[in-house]
């Protein structure tokens, strides 16, 4: 038995601060993808469930939003030390759910840790404005008024969370909302249910009360939607697919509620004939390969001037064929399996698609028997086309599409041709040539001479076009999961 999977092995949802069976009586197995093997079994919560989860959150409403501040900090804090003292535990969990390799899996707990203090420390920024009313002509009076504004709760936030990054990526979501003063109700993916399970008991024994947080595990249909349509909910956070981002916005477009989507993306690094193409490869390595590429920020197209193009992909090559796959837990992994069989399936059929259109295969190129984990070899595919489904579709798995290109131009129209916007880099020695390339790429972020998939937690995150809607970092969060409220005194009414 995995460390932090409930005794027995069977999960409960966490509802009005208290752990209970999902009222069906359903469960469903928690598979590991490094070996196939039972973790253990999910709850699997109905509709009434998720009823019954918001109705607590809604229950919790105003007395949460009447807790101080400085007292919400405080709870933050503590919740940060129970997750760095909890550190291994939650990261075998993490590896043993999701087959992130658990050196990555205890930076995970460590971002995890810093996302709840940096929430703590924003409560002290989240103010309004002052405004001199005698500036304004109308309405009569103005020399007597002072105006401002204040930032209210929006109210109870549903929180739809990844499997990539179970924990980090839910945190991105809870800690800013109860920063703001909101309750949450959250649904992990169901790939990770233990490891949001035991990230809610941490969070109740640092003091969030009864009912602000709340956890129900299950499908988008019905249990998502039942969430997002709730009359008592006001914004959904959710990362995942663009196609359900869009089902989402949709459903809660028709109830006017505010969304915060991150998306997908086939996020590009480009590599100008004069960049250094050591740290251009090393970029390479970790955008396509960390993780088994299983990254919304992952470089999912290298985008390589013709000059230089040959020297990338054989070093590339080499680099990603010396990478050690294995199970998550092995510390020596670099490479873990990819989430489930189904996604080794596709990977297979965008790599022969790829093959089918004149594509080279450098490395890797398939499946890799370990056990009955479901596990793919770091791959490079060279003179890949732009029909090419690799280069059309998100990937999330460890494959590395190198295309070609003459001059700036034709790299700028092949990084903008998808309708994704989510990340980008750009290798050069020449940051005036970097930056021009830079301003005419659609994306959310573009980084010059670092890796596609960097993130500050406490800085603005998000993409454009299908890549998502709105921002997350802690500050922009917060601001998004508020409401903006004038207040104007009279001081001297006539």
């Amino acid at each position: 038995m995995i460390a932090g999977i409930p005794e027995g092995g069977r999960g409960a949802l966490f509802i009005g601060g208290a752990y209970r069976p999902p009222d069906g009586g359903r469960y469903r197995p928690v598979v590991d993808p490094s070996t196939g093997a039972v973790l253990g079994e999910a709850p699997v919560a109905s509709v009434d469930d998720a009823k019954a989860a918001v109705d607590a959150a809604a229950a919790a409403e105003e007395s949460w939003a009447a807790v101080p501040g400085h007292e919400r900090a405080r709870i933050l804090r503590a919740a940060a030390d129970r997750l760095r003292a909890d550190r291994e535990t939650m990261a075998r969990l993490i590896a043993s759910e999701v087959g992130k390799p658990i050196v990555d899996a205890r930076t995970e707990v460590d971002r995890a840790v810093g996302v709840y203090r940096l929430a703590a420390e924003e409560i002290r920024q989240l103010g309004g404005e002052t405004f001199p009313a005698d500036a304004y002509e109308r309405p009569a009076g103005n020399e007597r008024r002072f105006l401002f504004t204040v930032r209210d709760p929006i109210g109870p936030v549903v929180a739809i969370g990844p499997f990539n990054f179970p924990l980090n990526l839910l945190s991105h979501k809870v800690a800013p909302a109860l920063a703001a003063g909101d309750p949450v109700v959250v649904k992990p993916t169901s790939a990770a249910p233990f490891t949001a399970l035991r990230l809610a008991g941490h969070l109740a024994s640092a003091g969030i009360p009864a009912g602000v947080l709340n956890v129900v595990v299950g499908p988008g249909e019905p249990v998502g939607d039942a969430l997002v349509e709730h009359p008592r909910t006001r914004l959904v956070s959710f990362t995942g697919s663009t196609a359900v981002g869009k089902r989402i916005a949709e459903r809660a477009g028709r109830h006017a509620k505010r969304v915060i989507l991150e998306l997908g993306g086939l996020d590009p690094l480009i590599v100008l004939d004069d960049a250094p193409l050591d740290a251009a490869v090393a970029a390479a390595v970790t955008g396509s390969f960390g993780y088994a590429g299983q990254v919304c920020t992952a470089s999912k197209r290298l985008l390589v001037q013709e000059s230089v193009a040959d020297s990338f992909a054989r070093s590339l090559a080499r680099r990603a064929a010396a990478l050690r796959v294995g199970p998550a837990l092995d510390e020596a992994t670099e490479v873990g399996p990819v989430i489930d069989t189904a996604s080794v399936d596709r990977l297979d059929g965008l790599v022969a698609d790829a093959r089918s259109r004149s594509a080279s295969v450098l490395a890797g190129g398939g499946r890799v028997a370990l056990g009955s984990g479901s596990f793919y070899a770091p791959t490079v595919l060279d003179h890949v086309p732009g029909e090419a489904r690799i280069v059309r579709e998100e990937p999330f798995g460890p494959v590395a599409p190198v295309l070609r290109f003459s001059d700036l131009d034709e790299a700028v129209r092949l990084a903008n041709a998808t309708p994704y916007g989510l990340q980008a880099a750009v290798y050069t020695r020449d940051l005036a040539r970097g930056l021009g390339v830079a301003k005419r790429i659609r994306a959310g972020g573009v980084h010059l001479n670092d890796p596609t998939n960097l993130r500050w937690d406490a800085l603005p995150f998000g993409g454009v076009r299908d890549s998502g809607i709105g921002r997350e970092g802690l500050r922009s969060a917060m601001h998004e999961m508020t409401e903006v409220k004038l207040i104007s005194v009279n001081y001297a009414p006539p």
